[in-house]
């Protein structure tokens, strides 16, 4: 867990006053917001493409639906236009991830594609449990086609990271496939639950780390949901990019509040995984925060991590250094 200062949470306070005097209201996706990102973001890439990349968004949701996610698939497009990293393709049809079309990509960007919670698993939402919602042309083929057709997407989708392609996997993108122990490896971790939206301060793991240059080892405040994840998380299977300060959020659950303060929690982070490479990032739940350069540039730099583009530090911390990490973040007064 992080400790911070009083004079860091001081400083904290301010930048929360100043970012979030309003919240994070939602509001719609508009030309002006866009051009605001645009002149805000990277106009170079942290080092250049190896060869030219292409990527996909997809947007598609079954379940919970977060106002951000055409502002989170334009910030995408505006990164790749504005730098010239890659281009982007983006797509609400799950028939982009037969292994045909994935091979025209070098990373997939799943954007918050919450699926609903009986299953939390988007094929399945689309092609069985709420086909009547989204999967109306599917509706006459047999029930063992479609449930067939769902694992072959999930076979590919992972197949596809494990032979060497990038995975990206914004805020509610994590809870895809949450009850698949396999995609809880690749991801680094399943989604538990979150806290009630608030300011959430995160500090840079690494700051001398290449993903992690845009913040130039300063924390970041932000209006969000802190997610808490289970699974292959306890297991620290991933290079730490983001931890969230956990002494100062509101958590109104004595039994999580006590377990929120005995392991570091993570929001953002990058892993090998096979051949392939996963960057998760949860900043944000609001489109507010991609307002600031420094997540626009973290955003960019992951990636470049996923396509790779990017050479860096990607082992994994694995639980015992977390552990004393943490330790000695404590002994140490914090940040």
């Amino acid at each position: 867990m992080v400790k911070a200062t009083s004079a860091s949470l001081a400083l904290l306070l301010g930048l929360s006053v100043i970012t979030h005097a309003q919240r994070a209201p939602a509001f719609e996706l508009n030309q002006d917001w866009k051009d605001l990102v645009a002149e805000r973001a990277p106009k170079a890439p942290a080092v250049e493409p190896k060869e030219p990349r292409k990527v996909l968004v997809f947007s598609l949701v079954t379940g919970f639906v977060h106002w951000c996610i055409p502002h989170s698939e334009a910030v995408i497009e505006i990164l790749g236009n504005e730098s010239g990293a890659y281009e982007t393709v983006s797509s609400v049809d799950i028939e982009v991830f037969r292994p045909e079309r994935l091979r025209e990509f070098d990373a997939v960007v799943l954007n918050n594609n919450c699926p609903d919670r009986g299953e939390r698993d988007l094929f399945h939402d689309v092609l069985i449990g709420k086909i009547d919602e989204f999967g109306e042309k599917y509706k006459d083929m047999p029930l063992a086609e479609r449930e067939a057709l769902a694992k072959m997407l999930y076979r590919s989708l992972v197949d596809y990271v494990a032979e060497g392609g990038g995975l990206v996997l914004l805020h509610g993108a994590i809870t895809n496939f949450n009850y698949s122990d396999e995609f809880s490896e690749l991801a680094g971790g399943s989604f538990d639950y979150h806290p009630p939206q608030q300011d959430v301060t995160l500090y840079p793991v690494k700051p001398d780390h290449p993903l992690l240059e845009p913040f130039g080892g300063e924390p970041f405040v932000h209006y969000d949901e802190p997610y808490v994840m289970i699974g292959a998380y306890e297991n620290f299977n991933f290079a730490p990019m983001l931890e969230m300060e956990t002494s100062t959020l509101e958590i109104r659950n004595e039994r999580r509040r006590q377990e929120m303060s005995e392991l570091p929690r993570y929001v953002a982070w990058i892993k090998p995984y096979k051949a392939g490479r996963v960057f998760f990032s949860s900043p944000s739940h609001n489109a507010q925060s991609f307002e600031r350069p420094e997540l626009l540039g973290f955003l960019l730099n992951g990636m470049q991590y996923a396509l790779g583009d990017l050479d860096c530090d990607d082992r994994p911390i694995g639980r015992a250094a977390a552990l004393q990490a943490m330790t000695e973040t404590a002994c140490c007064g914090g940040h």
